[in-house]
Parts: structure tokens; sequence; C-alpha cells
């Protein structure tokens, strides 16, 4: 799948979901393993669950398979690896902490983002907006 699909991909899903400073970097001179690395932030365990949901079943609409889920059970920092592109979303706290954008954020990748106040809102899983977001 072309990485520039994949990767907008993502940040719709992502972006349906409302997450917060949503950073793309390149890492193919660092590892063949993956070509990108996004990184999110999330306010809440069920926020990062639902990110982490939203992502992985965009993924599946777009055909991939082995994608995987890691950090659910806790919700604090929650791990999609889509193949190409492994996405981590992760609350505030956990982000500083860890400061990833240390480790793979020597290239950035431009991407065009919705401003946070113009994304849709999220809908329930009942298919009804449920006033919460989540």
């Amino acid at each position: 799948m072309d990485i520039q699909k994949l990767q907008r991909a993502v940040i719709d899903a992502l972006e349906d979901v409302k997450a917060q400073d949503i950073k793309v970097f390149n890492t193919t001179h660092l590892t063949s393993l993956f070509d990108r690395v996004v990184i999110a932030s999330a306010t809440s365990n069920r926020q990062t669950r639902a990110l982490a949901a939203s992502v992985a079943d965009r993924g599946r609409a777009l055909d991939l398979s082995g994608i995987t889920i890691e950090g659910e059970d806790t919700g604090e920092w929650v791990v999609v690896d889509l193949g190409d592109v492994v996405v981590h979303i992760m609350q505030p706290a956990i982000r500083q902490y860890y400061n990833l954008e240390e480790i793979w954020g020597d290239k950035p990748v431009r991407v065009k983002l919705l401003p946070e106040s113009t994304r849709p809102a999220p809908i329930a899983s009942d298919g009804a907006y449920d006033g919460t977001g989540y």
C-alpha cells in the first residue's frame, strides 16, 4: 500500500476521535521495520482505546493484515502496529516522560491536520452522538 495513503488514513482515524498533538515521523533512515511513526495524545484511558480502535478499524477497511494492538489493558499508552506505520497513542504525562519524539523525530513529515475545533464530533458505538465524545 502507498505510504502516503496509509499515513492519511491513520491521521483521519485519529482526527475522527479527536486525538491531540498528532505528529508523523519518517523512520526509513533509522529502521527497515516500518516507514512511519505517528504519535498522538489522548485525554483519558477510554479515549486512548477509542483512538486505537479507530486506527485499527481504518487499517482493516484498507485490507491490511497482521494489525496488532498493545497496551489496551491500562490505556495509558496504546500502540497500533499497521506494518509500515506504527501508531503510539499516549496520555500527555506518559508522552512527556518517554519523549518518543526525541527517538524517532529527526525527520518530521509535513501533513495537513484539521484544526481541533473543526474535527467531527465522535459518534457513540450505537450510532448516536452520546455527548461525551468517547
